[in-house]
């Protein structure tokens, strides 16, 4: 077992022992604590932008030009920092103090702001005011009874005209997801149209680092 395929078990036992306890969120702060700083304890924070979101946003010409963008789940800031770059107006939250803190610290030079919140207590200036909303594998390790009000908490963040893009591990409609982190179908993906968000993009990638190598679906929305 390599390292990060034993920190993955990690986070998943962890999110065990939490929901035993009724709380389904509450793993993401003990496992960034547990980390005590080194990044490498952290499977999904590799210090740079998700690199099929990447590729996606090079294939897009994606510019921000001054846009406001929200980054959901946004860990210790790495896809924050890409969009900052690319000249969008960032905002970043997570669950987790302690990695808010720590990507505060990484990025102390950037003009972004990192806010701790809960995804279902949003700040009510959020809600209907970012032009581009960015979702990078943050709906997939949550409890699947959580998944309908999860995407419908992330769709009341984006303006009229403004995007939704949402990059998540892929699985078929009538394929069972095996364990934490649960992948998402087509289906699943749907619910974001029930709230007026139109699909202008669907894009599978391959990750052959994986084994079986495994898919990622890069999907975009634009909201009526």
């Amino acid at each position: 077992m390599d390292n990060k395929e034993a920190e993955r078990a990690r986070a998943r036992e962890l999110a065990a022992q939490f929901a035993d306890r009724g709380d389904a969120t509450g793993w993401f702060e003990a496992f960034y604590k547990e980390a005590k700083g080194d990044n490498r304890k952290i499977p999904w924070a590799d210090l740079e932008p998700n690199r099929f979101f990447r590729a996606w946003a090079e294939k897009a010409e994606l510019k921000g030009d001054g846009r406001k963008a929200l980054v959901v789940g946004c860990g210790l800031g790495d896809d924050a920092v890409y969009l900052d770059d690319l000249g969008f107006e960032v905002t970043a939250f997570d669950i987790s103090p302690t990695a808010i803190e720590w990507a505060r610290k990484l990025h102390s030079g950037r003009d972004i702001k990192f806010e701790v919140m809960d995804l279902f207590e949003p700040f009510r200036g959020w809600l209907g005011a970012f032009d581009f909303v960015l979702e990078v594998y943050t709906i997939q390790p949550l409890p699947l009874e959580m998944r309908v009000r999860v995407i419908d908490a992330i769709a009341s963040f984006v303006v009229p005209g403004g995007e939704i893009v949402v990059v998540t591990r892929g699985r078929e409609d009538d394929e069972k997801p095996a364990q934490m982190p649960w992948p998402l179908s087509r289906k699943d993906l749907s619910r974001f149209e029930e709230h007026g968000l139109i699909q202008t993009s669907f894009e599978i990638m391959i990750d052959e680092t994986e084994e079986p190598p495994a898919p990622r679906f890069i999907v975009t929305y634009r909201a009526e």
